[in-house]
């Protein structure tokens, strides 16, 4: 019982270490979700040692194992698993030098308990075949292409074509590696994820299925599995670029460049976070370099390019012949053999019955190869036309003949492909200069743009002139305002003590006319409207200009000037009759003081006092 609950300890320990490790790494703060999860399950592979493993030694443990008779919906037991487990890493340990030896024990019980985490959640203890054998060969080293050519052989048919199904098994064991991670919401299973991959439901071979899975993008939902091996090709590359956001003197990894800011290139930790300064933005397209090439080596390659020296374009995978190919039965070793060569490629060779170690097999797919599949293919034409033709089969002239006009056929087809090309330019540039905006197009035309300038300096002058007549109207409309305010006050008062003008003068000498305010933006272009300029001035003014007939601005400023002249005249005449009737009244008090005090004085004088 001690052993077993000290057993039990061990693996939840083991089981939590991983993840702890993983969270160590701060992958989290990557913004981008497919970057995100690749760099997490790159972190698993190498964790548990897994990039060590090539995808021809898993096979051969499957099969070591007794993995490929049994059916893929078979279960096994955790204790088998970790038998197979031990046998895959201690043959590792056999390929590997002694100063690169790993920690055997280490491995499995990481791997072991990621695989139960993943594929046994509800703690059954049991695995399926297909779950098992999915998420070694994806998680594996190796090339992509040769995983999912062993993968196509799981999920196809005797006469070589996928099986929905089981594709859509597969899909729902290799799924779960993310939401392992914690990136279930992102790349989690659905049950449109077929759908996503092949949308429409036609017989896939294997070319299809590759063609699929290879292009660019991929299928949403293993957008993650092709960048998890970029990642492991890419991470001892060397940039000697300076990051635009972090200057750092050189970048190790992926590099970033910005397609609309020039010489902006950014690291792939701080593009993965976002990092932007500068006129650069995150929503800028940004193209992924995950090599260096010198400015000489650009140079001679775009050379050799524009010569005809390097092909255009290569398959992004190897084309297999278009004929069904049986899956592979890993039963027997010899049906299947991985054959590598100098160009880091390996190709399937698979027949019916046992094939010896030196007999000859297809080479790996390159440029080489490509040119002579088509001169196989070319070759194989002519013969087929020299056989149809009536020419004896010694006569060679016709096959030279054919072999010309192919050539010349060939020839024709690519100077008609880079006339085409220069036209397409030709118009491109036109149609740039047509879309240019109207300012460049009247720095064209001299003429044009004097007389849009002269043009436009009018219209200013007259929006200020029209301002200032508008507040000009307006301070005269306030000083009318304020004239026929103190006239009718004066009228009141007189009304008010007998019809008499003069009975308050100290009241009407100290009423003040409001003086206007000039407004500061009487050079600016005006945003009323003449009626505007009347706003605030009394209902008697506005009965006094208005007839019912709009008047004139001039009529209406004449009119108010020589009203107001009117006005000023007559408040003269009665400020000067009211300061002469003041003088006088002054004048008459004063007498009268001086009587009294006369008569006060000569009382004194003469009276007699009393005793």
């Amino acid at each position: 019982m001690i052993e077993e609950a000290s057993k039990s300890g061990k693996v939840t320990v083991e089981k939590r270490q991983l993840f702890m490790e993983m969270r160590a790494q701060n992958f989290d703060v990557i913004r981008l979700s497919t970057y995100r999860t690749a760099c997490k399950l790159r972190f698993v592979q190498k964790r548990c040692n897994l990039h060590l493993v090539d995808v021809w030694n898993m096979i051969e443990a499957f099969r070591d194992n007794g993995l490929s008779t049994l059916d893929h919906n078979a279960e096994i037991n955790v204790s088998r698993l970790e038998t197979i487990l031990s046998s895959i890493f201690y043959q590792l340990n056999k390929r590997l030098p002694t100063t690169h030896q790993i920690n055997v024990e280490q491995s499995i019980g990481l791997l072991l308990n990621f695989m139960v985490a993943t594929y046994d959640s509800e703690g059954h203890g049991k695995l399926t075949v297909f779950a098992m054998k999915s998420m070694l060969a994806t998680m594996c080293g190796g090339k992509i292409v040769d995983k999912l050519r062993y993968i196509f052989s799981q999920i196809s048919d005797s006469s070589g074509t996928m099986v929905f199904p089981k594709f859509d098994q597969f899909l729902r064991e290799v799924l779960k590696l993310p939401t392992a991670v914690f990136e279930g919401p992102s790349f989690g299973y659905t049950e449109h994820s077929v759908r996503t991959c092949f949308p429409q439901q036609k017989k896939i071979l294997l070319n299809t299925f590759l063609d699929i899975m290879m292009a660019d993008p991929p299928p949403q939902c293993l957008v993650w599995l092709p960048l998890m091996h970029r990642l492991a090709n890419v991470e001892n590359v060397f940039h000697p670029v300076e990051c635009s956001y972090c200057r750092s003197e050189s970048m190790m990894g992926f590099r970033y460049r910005c397609q609309q800011c020039h010489g902006y290139q950014l690291c792939q930790n701080c593009f993965w976070r976002g990092h932007a300064n500068g006129p650069h933005s995150n929503q800028h397209q940004m193209k992924e370099h995950s090599s260096w090439k010198s400015p000489a080596k650009k140079l001679s390659h775009a050379i050799s390019k524009s010569l005809g020296c390097v092909p255009i374009g290569e398959p992004p995978h190897p084309v297999y012949p278009e004929a069904s190919e049986r899956p592979q039965d890993l039963a027997h070793p010899t049906q299947l053999k991985p054959v590598s060569n100098n160009m880091n490629d390996t190709v399937f060779v698979s027949s019916g019955a046992p094939t010896p170690t030196t007999s000859t097999t297809l080479e790996s797919p390159s440029r080489l190869d490509e040119e002579h599949r088509l001169i196989a293919r070319y070759a194989a034409r002519l013969a087929a036309e020299a056989s149809n033709s009536t020419c004896p089969p010694t006569d060679l002239s016709f096959n030279f003949d054919a072999n010309k006009q192919q050539r010349q056929l060939i020839a024709e087809l690519e100077n008609k492909n880079r006339e085409i090309l220069q036209e397409i330019q030709r118009l491109r540039l036109e149609h740039e200069q047509a879309s240019q905006p109207t300012p460049e197009k009247a720095q064209q035309n001299p003429t044009l743009l004097a007389e849009l300038r002269l043009l436009r300096h009018r219209k200013d002058e007259l929006e200020k002139r029209m301002s200032a007549l508008q507040e000009s109207r307006r301070e005269l409309m306030v000083q009318l305002e304020g004239l026929m305010r103190l006239l009718k006050d004066e009228e009141q008062k007189g009304a008010q003590t007998g019809g008499s003008p003069h009975s308050s003068p100290s009241h009407s000498a100290s009423c003040t006319m409001p003086m206007p305010i000039r407004s500061t933006s009487a050079g600016s272009t005006p945003t009323h409207t003449p009626q505007d300029c009347l706003a605030g001035v009394s209902d008697d003014v506005l009965d006094a200009f208005s007839q019912g007939v709009p008047r004139n601005l001039r009529n209406d400023l004449l009119v108010a000037a020589d009203s107001i002249t009117n006005t000023m005249s007559s408040l003269v005449k009665e400020l000067h009759s009211v300061d002469d009737g003041l003088e006088d009244e002054e004048v008459n008090m004063r007498n009268g003081r001086e009587k009294v005090s006369a008569q006060r004085h000569y009382g004194n004088r003469h009276s007699t006092p009393s005793f």
